[in-house]
């Protein structure tokens, strides 16, 4: 399964390059699934009309098919949020009951911010999972928000285990003693069967967004303010080890324009496309001198090369041993675009904060960086290289 996230600034066509790239794969004949979270269905609208009826493409993801044998699945971020907290209140009716509350009906509930979130996470999942599917097409809301999104699943991980830790759940026996002695009720076992349920969905998902087949394409119409968003958007992904295939250059304007003002526009793009073809694969699309409209005008995109390939290969984040010559390891993380006023890091215990631009990731050490101290760091030619100089009371000694 070949999954791909399009995303890229506010208002770049991030809508229409992922329709012009489901409906090109399922005319070459992939088995495509279209997946959007915009009100309105608008991706439904541009691929064309239904072939047949809505149905199941995988448990909970519901599609439609369309023109091409594609299908098309909508997230329903507002449905999914009244489930799940309809679902929640059940199992924890006794003790709402206890402190008397009365729960919510579903028809009264209306989703918080954030829902959208974890609606398109488990959509993503589900997407990931549909039977007879080659390629899932994920049109992905804004840049930064996509990348806090992907970001979701390993956090939540994080502060689950840390704040429910499973090996206090073997205590769950003595919790009513603990309550009488604390004078304090305990946290319920259905909490932690919840707790562990919820580690369950965001492990599933996070194994999706960190396959190797899964990869991200961007899509930008080429000016100033879209390059200073790109950057921050690939340092946060890069950040995430989330590879970027290709980046759609949208609404180029034609160069031979006796307009000068249309002259001077197409100069500008022209040259923040060459821009980024120097550090990506660049497929450009051509401005059609409207909004698209359907099938047609996807077709038209489509036939600038919009087919993926191989995934790309995903960000490694190498350990390099040089105690022989300088006395420390290592750790190379690529971080294309990043500045050093960007940058931020700071260790605790055994993990690492690392602070990019708007970004900030936890990550564990590897095994041997756990016994060193960090001793300096530099960042050049687009990598950040952390030193580590062994602590010689944890470092295993040479006999």
């Amino acid at each position: 399964m070949h999954t791909l996230l399009i995303t890229g600034p506010g208002g770049a066509g991030r809508t229409t390059a992922a329709a012009a790239t489901a409906l090109a794969a399922a005319r070459e004949g992939r088995r495509v699934l279209l997946l959007s979270a915009d009100p309105g269905d608008p991706a439904a609208a541009l691929v064309g009309g239904a072939t047949g009826q809505i149905a199941d493409a995988a448990p909970g993801l519901r599609a439609l098919p369309v023109a091409d044998g594609l299908r098309v699945a909508r997230v329903d971020s507002g449905e999914e949020f009244r489930e799940e907290l309809v679902a929640l209140q059940a199992r924890g009716s006794a003790l709402l009951g206890m402190v008397g509350a009365r729960p919510l009906g579903a028809e009264e509930l209306t989703e918080l911010p954030g829902a959208e979130q974890f609606a398109l996470l488990r959509a993503l999942r589900r997407a990931a999972a549909a039977p007879g599917t080659d390629l899932v097409v994920v049109d992905m809301p804004p840049v930064h928000q996509t990348v806090a999104t992907l970001a979701l699943p390993a956090q939540l991980r994080r502060y689950l285990t840390r704040l429910l830790p499973a090996e206090r759940q073997a205590a769950r026996a003595l919790r009513p003693v603990l309550a009488q002695l604390a004078g304090v009720p305990m946290p319920a076992q259905w909490l932690y069967e919840a707790a562990a349920r919820w580690d369950e969905e965001l492990a599933a998902v996070q194994a999706v967004i960190e396959d190797d087949a899964t990869e991200v394409r961007l899509v930008a119409e080429p000016g100033p303010a879209a390059d200073d968003a790109l950057r921050l958007g690939r340092l946060g992904l890069a950040l995430q080890q989330l590879p970027v295939s290709a980046l759609l250059a949208n609404r180029l304007l034609p160069q031979d324009s006796a307009d000068t003002w249309l002259a001077g526009l197409a100069a500008q793009q022209e040259k923040y496309a060459a821009q980024w073809a120097a550090e990506l694969p660049v497929v450009r699309l051509g401005h059609l001198g409207r909004d698209p409209r359907g099938p047609q005008d996807l077709r038209a995109l489509a036939a600038a090369g919009l087919l993926p390939g191989a995934p790309a290969p995903r960000p490694a984040w190498q350990v390099e041993d040089r105690l022989a010559a300088d006395g420390v390891l290592v750790w190379s993380v690529p971080l294309p675009g990043a500045r050093k006023s960007d940058l931020d890091l700071i260790r605790r215990g055994d993990e690492l904060l690392l602070t990019v631009g708007p970004y900030r990731r936890i990550v564990p050490l590897p095994a041997a960086l756990r016994r060193c101290t960090v001793s300096g760091a530099a960042l050049a030619e687009d990598v950040l290289r952390i030193r580590f100089t062994p602590d010689p009371g944890l470092w295993p000694r040479t006999p």
